[in-house]
């Protein structure tokens, strides 16, 4: 089964970060709610909220607040009037709900299998201070709003489960923008409003995985890069794909996992400014040196708001062939496309691109990533202009 790292974001959202929708991938795993028995009334209520029916609670208190009170009734009613295992995908071992689950059941309605991770709901560490070490929530500290202080003042430990980044600990920590490697990433939010974690590999050159481009309505690749580091942003204004990618395959099974890279080209030359990586095949060095190379790794988790969150020191777990290898990098949705970089020399490189990953019966989730071996051969036509595709900015191009 595969989970996307991909997730909306959504300008309307009050918190400042980026809230995780269901995966097409995960939506199947659910036929719906149990209807309720014949004899009883289905208490009704209003869902005019524009987030509404995205299973997830967006009302005031015990949820998200992003919508008013008893405008999201749909989503809110097991935490309002009783949390139980009233969604089909119930008691099968996985947790189903939004954010720490699959997303595929409404919180609050996959109780036996979210009850040990249930005090995460709602808690991110979105606050600009997270990851300092001080609990900064209202109560215990200040400067941080309620529940996004999740980090520093509930502990890192996290369980194996969670259908998320950890390995049993989450290390990831907030970075300097303005230093490298870090200035050299950013995010990529495309037309739809979908933002991805994006890295210049060139003046005006950006890597990012293709399924942030190549969705299942097909290929739209207008979007803006904004540095971390702050300043202007960019369009892209052409782009370059594996000819091989295709959403739909991608999504079914893990056969071209190694094409899931796209290159996109900007309209201005921020690299220019800001510096940007080199590139380099180290899966192609072979299993011992990949693993062994400390990584650098950085992107705009849903959890993490607009801040820049990074796991410095993890490590490649496994080559999976085609340029394919997993990771104990700290990802989650949001961080799709994120570069996985390395020391090399004075400078900084490119060895690959966070892309999806894998639900593993027997232990933690594999966390797959496509190695630099995979594009690497199509940079340099590509930066030079020789190939691509132009993007179409006219009103409703596509």
């Amino acid at each position: 089964m595969r989970f996307l790292a991909v997730a909306a974001t959504l300008a309307a959202c009050l918190a400042a970060g980026h809230i995780a929708q269901p995966t097409k991938a995960e939506a199947m795993l659910s036929q719906g709610e149990k209807h309720a028995p014949a004899s009883k009334t289905v208490r009704r209520g209003d869902d005019s909220c524009g987030f509404a029916h995205d299973n997830e609670c967006d009302e005031p208190g015990i949820g998200t607040g992003a919508c008013a009170s008893g405008r999201d009734f749909s989503d809110c009613r097991f935490l309002r009037d009783g949390e139980k295992d009233a969604c089909a995908s119930a008691r099968d071992g996985t947790c189903d709900e939004p954010r720490f689950g699959t997303g595929a059941c409404v919180q609050g309605s996959d109780r036996s299998d979210c009850g040990a991770i249930a005090w995460m709901r709602n808690r991110d560490d979105s606050c600009l201070t997270a990851f300092n070490n001080a609990c900064e929530e209202p109560g215990r500290g200040q400067g941080c709003a309620a529940r996004t202080d999740r980090g520093d003042c509930f502990g890192r430990a996290r369980a194996l489960t969670l259908n998320d980044h950890f390995f049993g600990h989450d290390d990831r920590d907030r970075v300097n923008a303005q230093e490298a490697p870090w200035r050299f990433i950013g995010s990529f939010t495309n037309s739809a409003d979908e933002g991805c974690t994006a890295t210049l590999i060139g003046a005006d050159i950006i890597v990012t995985a293709a399924h942030c481009i190549h969705g299942d309505r097909g290929i739209d690749a207008r979007g803006r890069f904004q540095p971390a580091a702050g300043g202007a942003s960019s369009r892209a204004i052409a782009y370059l794909i594996d000819p091989g990618f295709n959403y739909e395959t991608f999504m079914s099974d893990d056969a071209i996992d190694g094409r899931d890279w796209a290159l996109l080209r900007l309209e201005r030359p921020l690299g220019a400014r800001l510096g940007f990586a080199r590139v380099r095949d180290l899966i192609g060095a072979g299993a011992e040196t990949a693993r062994a190379a400390d990584l650098y790794q950085a992107g705009y988790g849903w959890d993490t708001g607009a801040v820049l969150a990074a796991h410095v020191g993890c490590h490649v777990a496994e080559l999976r062939g085609n340029d394919v290898f997993t990771h104990q990098c700290d990802t989650t949705r949001g961080d799709s496309g994120s570069a996985f970089l390395v020391r090399d020399g004075a400078d900084y490189a490119v060895i690959g691109v966070d892309s999806s990953f894998l639900a593993n019966p027997d232990g933690p989730i594999f966390y797959v990533a496509v190695g630099a071996g995979a594009f690497l051969p199509s940079l340099a036509a590509f930066a030079a202009r020789r190939t691509g595709t132009i993007i179409d900015w006219a009103p409703g191009a596509h």
